[in-house]
């Protein structure tokens, strides 16, 4: 296992720009935005040597981490709604 100096989950700034991204697009558009964020991803840690098994491991925490700020951006719009 390789050590990150930032695990994927904590990368706050990308995981905000991908919900966002992903707030905004819809269809298609959002399937390929993702790929493309998702094979972008995976070449960087490629890169930096990291062996197949981390970088899925990798993966699943980042979209672990935007799910759970999808999830807050519509509570968010649910509470804002109801107010």
């Amino acid at each position: 296992m390789s050590l990150l100096a930032f695990p994927a989950d904590r990368r706050t700034s990308d995981i905000r720009r991908c919900a966002n991204a992903l707030l905004q697009l819809h269809g298609e558009e959002a399937n390929r935005f993702w790929r493309s964020e998702m094979a972008g991803f995976a070449a960087a840690l490629k890169e930096q040597g990291m062996d197949e098994d981390e970088i899925s491991r990798q993966a699943a925490l980042f979209m672990h981490a935007i799910q759970m700020e999808l999830q807050l951006a519509f509570a968010e719009e649910e509470l804002n709604a109801s107010a």
